[in-house]
């Protein structure tokens, strides 16, 4: 680091991504992207005149975008927002809801992206561990305060919150906002967005990187009450108010309307992660209940980071945390049929 950083900055946790080699000599499956392309919608609505527009700025209101998202949720454009991927909109929410004497709650294990805002915007932060068997208890949310924060499903163990449970959080407290991050709820996990219209303190947000195939064009939205958004959307015109550039506007819109092509590439995830799991457990490995296109696995006979540095060494990529609740653990994500036949022939090769 540089002698001009600042101590709020060298006091900094950042957010580790997952290893993104650009050669391909590795299967892949350590960062949760869909096998599959985009949607052929997509490929048509990023035409060459489209590209040939991008010297004008995008639509800083995100309208078409916005627009089908709405459709798509049978809500209101009011309801609302776009950003640059999820984590944009999480960064925005974090500033809007929280900051002195307001702190956020969520989970020990979890999405790591909460723990580093927390940090960059100065927040305090009360980390609720899970249950022993990786639940995650509502019960432990009652009582605070402040804003809380739930991946739903959770991430990395792939583990689901009934949308039941969720209410209960927002009618003990209707002073304060639960946000519930819906990266992964597209596959298998029961969503909170219907209930967007009942609680003015739900944020539901979402991503486009996962099940409709569009990591790399960083689109991610938030549903909630107008009220909310309003709030959001001041931070983001404090902050960058052309934050989704013009070709991945017309992407997610092209994307949200292909619901067919959407839920092909879902179904087929859902399907490969069940023959996944089994044959790891036909193995021995111990495999937590997944609503998430990957699994969190461990088996008795590697320790966690061994096993992924001998997958990485025959060309496939894992994800392993070094946490001490789960070093045992690696997250897989569900690739192609094919890719995971390729895992498992290499577990059993090992």
């Amino acid at each position: 680091m540089s002698r001009f950083l600042s101590p709020e900055a060298q006091r900094l946790a950042p957010y580790t991504p997952g290893e993104q080699p650009r050669d391909q000599r590795y299967i892949k499956l350590n960062t949760n992207e869909s096998p599959f392309p985009p949607s052929p919608k997509v490929l048509e609505a990023l035409s060459r005149t489209e590209a040939e527009k991008l010297y004008l700025y995008s639509d800083p209101a995100c309208t078409g975008l916005n627009g089908a998202i709405a459709k798509r949720y049978g809500l209101a454009l009011e309801n609302v927002i776009s950003g640059n991927g999820s984590d944009e909109i999480l960064a925005f929410a974090f500033r809007a809801f929280c900051g002195e004497g307001k702190g956020a709650a969520f989970a020990d294990i979890t999405y790591g992206f909460y723990e580093a805002q927390a940090a960059l915007f100065g927040l305090e932060a009360r980390r609720v561990p899970l249950r022993e068997d990786f639940s995650l208890n509502v019960e432990d949310y009652l009582d605070f305060p402040g804003t809380v924060v739930i991946a739903n499903p959770n991430a990395p163990t792939g583990m689901a919150v009934p949308a039941a449970d969720i209410r209960r959080l927002l009618e003990r407290n209707p002073g304060r906002v639960v946000i519930v991050d819906e990266a992964y709820v597209d596959f298998g996990a029961e969503s909170c967005v219907p209930m967007v219209r009942e609680y003015a303190n739900l944020l539901v947000t979402q991503t486009m990187s996962k099940s409709r195939s569009l990591a790399g064009g960083r689109i991610g939205f938030a549903l909630g009450a107008p009220e909310l958004i309003v709030d959001l959307n001041r931070v983001k015109y404090s902050f960058n108010p052309y934050n989704v550039n013009r070709l991945s506007l017309l992407a997610g819109a092209a994307a949200m309307e292909d619901g067919e092509y959407f839920q092909a590439c879902c179904k087929a995830v859902r399907e490969t992660r069940a023959w996944t799991a089994a044959e790891l457990e036909r193995r021995g490995f111990t495999v937590l209940p997944s609503s998430a296109n990957f699994l969190f696995a461990k088996s008795d006979r590697f320790p966690g980071g061994e096993l992924y540095r001998k997958l990485k060494e025959n060309g496939i990529l894992v994800r392993w945390f070094g946490k001490e609740r789960i070093r045992d653990f690696c997250r897989i994500t569900i690739g192609s049929r094919e890719q995971m036949e390729a895992l498992v022939e290499q577990i059993d090769q090992l």
